[in-house]
Order: C-alpha cells, then structure tokens, then sequence
C-alpha cells in the first residue's frame, strides 16, 4: 500500500506541475523570459546558447528550491508530531495527504481556488526575499541566474504552496522533497518554453477536457488511498485481536498446567 500511495502522490505532483503550466506561465513566464532567460552579462551576444544555458540555470535554481521546501516542511511536520507525542501522527498526515489530492483534484475539475487564500500569507514572505531577488537579476554570470530561480521558488503561489501541503503532509524529508522536484519537472515544459517545439503538447495539457480528466483521476487517487488506508488499518486492527485472543489462550493454558 506505501508503494502504491506514494506513486499517487508523486502523480499528483507531477500533473499539477504540468496542468497547471498555464497558470505558471502567466504568473512567472515574462520574468523568466526577461530575467531567467536573458543573459546576466549585459555585453553578451544575441546567440541562443547563453540564452538557453541562462534559462536552465534559472529553473534549475527554482526546482532546487522547490525540493528544498519540500524536504524541510515535511521534517518540521514529521518532527512535530513526535514532540506533541500523538499517536497515529503517520496516518493522520496520510489523510491530510489524501485530502489535498482531493482539493487539487476539484482545482483541475471544476477550476476552484480553493487554496489561493494561501498567497496572501505567502507574501508577507516574499517581500523579504523580493531584494534578494531584485540584487541577483542584476548579478553577472550563472551564478545570477542561479540565485534568481532559489529567490523565484518562494513566490507566493497557490498552486506551489498547495502541492508544498501535500509535500509536508508526507512526514519524510525524502518524500517530500520527491514531491516537490516531481512538481518542480511538471512546471519545465512551459517555463522552458517547450511550447514553442512542442506545440501539440502545449495544446493537450491546455485543454479543457484534459484538466477535467486529470482533475477527475486525481481525486479518485485520493479515495482509493483513503479506501486502501482503512482496509490497512482494518487488518491491523484484526492482527491485534487475533493476537490478544491467542495470547489470552496461551495464559490459560500455562495456568491448568499449574494446577
């Protein structure tokens, strides 16, 4: 069940990242283009390599930041479990999993912001890293470029801050930061321009019908883990029993014995 619920989560990841390519395109897509895009050296050519080079290192920065975020809110969440000392914590962060999922499912389904509430408290974040940002754009060299996409990766974002709750919600700095670089891969073919040689794809994941089915498949993912998480407790739950019948059996035959 672990394996076939984690591969859920990463699918979900995954396609938020690619579903929701027009959303990060109109969100970051003419800063990336003016800022990760462009070379940091104000005397270069016109010539494609640095461009693309400037580009990759860009999103580059912005996926690390991603998977950064991802490793450290699921340690945290992991952690705080283990000092409120309650029991279940592991499958009580499964069903908070699993209710995301579900939530960015209806996103897709039926286009809700159910989660947009979260930009306004991440913007009191960015603005301490917006000079930071502003400092590296004007920065020479990769290195530039690199910092502008770690700085990029805290923009306020609905849909980055919800895949970051699913992240969190796993309760394994590995996962987590899985999560977030499967989200952070999702998001490359519109933030490195992929429409531009992929036109047909840019169109497929554009498509109306094709946000409802993912949208639709995304939520039946969050059913069946929560389906196969109660069968799972379902069968501990017997063990237990059959356990504590079978121990009791054990006493009272050791007790005639003793008679």
């Amino acid at each position: 069940m672990n394996g076939l619920f984690d591969a859920s989560v990463l699918l979900t990841a995954l396609f938020a990242g690619l579903l929701g390519s027009g959303h990060c395109f109109g969100m970051c897509g003419g800063i990336a283009a003016g800022l990760g895009s462009l070379p940091a050296d104000s005397n270069a050519n016109d010539e494609m390599t640095p461009r693309v080079a400037s580009a990759f290192l860009f999103n580059i920065g912005r996926v690390l930041s991603y998977t950064g975020l991802g490793a450290i809110s699921a340690w945290l969440l992991a952690n705080a479990g283990q000092a409120l000392n309650i029991p279940q914590w592991s499958m009580i962060l499964r069903s908070l999993t699993a209710l995301m999922i579900f939530l960015i499912g209806l996103q897709f389904l039926f286009n809700w912001q159910l989660l947009g509430i979260i930009e306004r408290g991440g913007a009191r974040v960015w603005k301490y890293v917006l000079p930071l940002a502003v400092r590296a754009s004007s920065m020479p060299g990769g290195s530039g470029r690199l910092l502008l996409g770690l700085c990029w990766g805290l923009l306020p974002c609905g849909l980055v801050y919800s895949v970051l709750l699913t992240a969190s919600a796993t309760g394994s700095p590995v996962m987590g930061a899985s999560v977030m670089l499967a989200f952070g891969m999702g998001t490359l073919p519109s933030m490195l321009g992929m429409s531009l040689f992929a036109p047909a794809l840019a169109a497929v994941l554009n498509e109306k019908w094709t946000r409802k089915l993912m949208g639709a498949a995304l939520i039946l993912l969050a059913v069946l883990s929560v389906t196969l998480m109660v069968i799972r407790m379902q069968g501990h739950g017997m063990q237990h029993q059959h356990a504590s019948v079978h121990e009791s059996a054990v006493m009272r035959t050791n007790d005639k014995s003793q008679v």
